[in-house]
């Protein structure tokens, strides 16, 4: 089989699921794959400690993403040549995009999309995690293409590496706001959206706040600027600091001493660079796209919200480890 000059890897258009992807990624690598990554133009900050790669930003239109893939693979001249694509996101609209910017690809087979594929890959036991399902499918792409495979199965770890514009963007800020030299939590008291209509933010922020403050401990919260107000009204005690962008907020939640969140992208970034963390549940399965980390606790289930003693005794109880 020819030699692959460069790999196309098309993340998925979420915070939480581009975070989930790392472990693929981190296995693409080890087999010496020269990578560009194809995301949503704010994944190229968070992503931008992996190991050396290019970044294509993606609107999420087939037209135009088309255009931007050609395009980059005729800069890149012959590498472009001998380039393959891998779709982690099973969308019909991103197998297209790839197959019309003349890139034969590997992707999880599905109705509709089969046909855009080079190499289909049938889809593995649903009841697997989402971080194993899609190294699966990166283990299944080396595999059709005769590469090795450095494990055969994710680490307990996303291990999303910092840059030192992160770390010291995230001191910056804390520096301003009094909290370097100071323990801090984070909180995340939002979240986009609604799950099958129901809301996806636990509703005892404000209460769970004041107790940590009462006890004297710092608050913060840190949304973009699109859920400042809902931040507010869920935390209005809470300090508010200045948004971030994804990279900096990492390294602000690697040095809380403890995250607490929904689950939600924020659940994911905390699992990414292995912070302590509670996230909570109420409309999703922690089976299957709960944090994937070591140092990740989760209270609730996709039926009902965990009451807040419940919360608060975990908390207290995480805390005195830290």
């Amino acid at each position: 089989m020819a030699a692959i000059s460069r790999l196309y890897v098309r993340l998925p258009n979420w915070v939480g699921d581009v975070c989930m992807s790392l472990p693929a990624l981190h296995l693409l690598q080890k087999a010496g794959l020269p990578l560009t990554l194809c995301a949503r133009p704010w994944a190229r900050d968070l992503l931008a400690g992996l190991p050396a790669h290019d970044f294509v930003p993606m609107l999420g239109r087939v037209r135009e993403d088309r255009a931007t893939v050609a395009a980059s693979r005729r800069a890149l001249e012959h590498e472009g040549r001998g380039a393959r694509g891998l779709l982690i996101p099973d969308s019909l609209s991103s197998a297209l995009a790839f197959r019309l910017a003349g890139l034969p690809c590997a992707g999880f087979r599905d109705e509709g999309r089969s046909l855009l594929l080079r190499w289909p890959i049938a889809k593995p036991d649903p009841t697997l995690h989402t971080v194993q399902a899609w190294h699966y499918l990166a283990r299944a792409a080396l595999q059709r293409w005769d590469l090795p495979i450095a494990e055969k199965t994710p680490g307990p770890r996303l291990d999303l590496p910092l840059t030192g514009t992160h770390v010291k963007t995230a001191q910056a800020l804390l520096r301003a706001q009094d909290l370097e030299d100071r323990p801090y939590v984070l909180i995340a008291p939002t979240a986009v959206g609604l799950h099958h209509g129901r809301v996806k933010v636990w509703p005892h922020f404000d209460a769970l706040t004041r107790a940590l403050q009462a006890a004297g401990h710092a608050v913060v919260m840190c949304p973009p600027p699109a859920e400042a107000d809902q931040a507010r009204a869920n935390a209005p005690t809470a300090t508010l600091l200045p948004a971030l962008g994804l990279g900096a907020y990492a390294a602000l939640a690697a040095r809380a001493r403890l995250v607490i969140c929904n689950d939600s992208g924020v659940s994911h970034i905390a699992a990414a660079v292995g912070a302590r963390q509670l996230t909570l549940f109420g409309v999703t399965q922690a089976g299957r796209t709960g944090p994937w980390s070591a140092r990740a606790h989760g209270l609730g289930s996709d039926l009902a919200w965990p009451e807040m003693h419940a919360v608060r005794s975990q908390v207290d109880a995480l805390l005195a480890e830290s």
